[in-house]
């Protein structure tokens, strides 16, 4: 399906979206499968439609999370035009939460979308949505890639692409700075978490509406997206608006870059720490030790990264702020103070050993038993 006219300039927010997926496609290519292999194939002066239809079943499989919106339909109508050129079958999945009267119809038209895009395979997953402690919100989301995920598998997709923009970015920024989180929460969404790729987050929501417009491709506007009860559609409407009239413009593209830098530094981090708890870290009765002076050596943001990992790793708790640095005062502030006690862990000073220990209601209890 041709949607711009080869006869009128291409519109610079489609040339945007087509760049962005073109990217990640090279990126997610990569050592998943034999590219030289597929591009050189000798088809043969004898090869019909039905080696054809052979050859691209070969292909690998990149799948886009749809809703309807502008942002995943601009990302669709991207992929469905350069997944063949670079040699990938392409499809969509479709997620019906049924949060909302119209969600089942508005699955459907985005799935009459997809096909007429020319995307060769389309899902629809219906899933039930069970508020959990973080509200509606969070569960829908969790409920969503998990069917996601579950879809790709299914259909042994390669890859799975998401709408996620340099906007959405911007505001996960300013909600981890609210929440006073490290610096691993301020460097957002990141590009890549195993399968799902972002290719829109050097992109912007004007850009994908733009996009839509110049394609003609009309997009559902969920309303949950200007529901001011939402804390993101607060900073979205309120607060981003007003930085770019206080501050000037730019400031969405601003935040994105500075996740982006503090991606960069936690990911070098990861790398030292990596290395350093294969030296520090011993098995312990029941848990797990760490050299107190090993972790005395070392600056504070390395040293509250280590028991942040210690932590997450081997017992499945992601510790706070608070937490990190009462386990820190162990180190640095020995006064011969009792245990610590976060959740899931007892962590104790003993022989010049800082001695963590699984307690009952760890979140990897149930993992163990079974």
């Amino acid at each position: 399906m041709d949607l711009v006219d080869p006869r009128t300039p291409l519109h610079p927010a489609v040339s945007a979206t087509r760049l962005a997926v073109r990217r990640v496609l090279q990126v997610a290519g990569q050592g998943s499968r034999d590219v030289e292999g597929a591009d050189g194939a000798d088809t043969g002066a004898g090869a019909g439609p039905a080696q054809d239809r052979a050859a691209a079943c070969d292909l690998p499989l990149v799948l886009v999370a749809l809703s309807g919106g502008a942002d995943s339909l601009a990302l669709a109508a991207a992929l469905a035009f350069e997944a063949p050129k670079a040699k990938w079958r392409a499809g969509a999945v479709l997620i019906d939460h049924g949060l909302q009267d119209q969600s089942a119809a508005v699955a459907e038209t985005a799935a009459a979308q997809a096909t007429a895009l020319g995307l060769s395979t389309v899902l629809v997953r219906r899933v039930v949505v069970e508020a959990g402690e973080e509200g509606p919100g969070s569960a829908a989301r969790d409920a969503r890639y998990r069917a996601l995920e579950d879809a790709a598998s299914e259909v042994g997709a390669t890859a799975l692409l998401t709408a996620h923009t340099r906007d959405d970015q911007a505001e996960q920024v300013l909600l981890g700075l609210a929440r006073g989180s490290g610096s691993r929460s301020l460097a957002g969404i990141p590009p890549r978490r195993g399968i799902i790729y972002r290719p829109f987050l050097n992109v912007s929501r004007l850009e994908t509406e733009a996009a839509c417009d110049a394609q003609s491709l009309p997009f559902w506007q969920d309303p949950h997206n200007s529901d001011p009860r939402y804390t993101r559609v607060r900073v979205r409407q309120r607060i981003l608006p007003l930085l770019e009239t206080e501050l000037g413009p730019g400031i969405a593209a601003a935040l994105a870059r500075t996740a982006e830098q503090l991606r960069e530094d936690a990911e070098a981090f990861d790398t030292m720490i990596d290395e350093q708890i294969e030296e520090i870290v011993e098995p312990a009765e029941a848990g797990i030790s760490v050299s107190v002076a090993a972790l005395q050596a070392n600056p504070a943001a390395l040293r509250h990264r280590v028991i942040r990992r210690v932590a997450e790793a081997e017992f499945g708790s992601d510790l706070s702020r608070e937490h990190t640095l009462g386990i820190a005062a162990l180190v640095t502030d020995w006064r011969g103070q009792g245990p610590i006690f976060v959740p899931g862990i007892r962590v104790t000073r003993s022989q010049g050993k800082i001695v963590f220990t699984r307690q009952v209601g760890s979140p990897r209890d149930s993992q163990t038993e079974a």
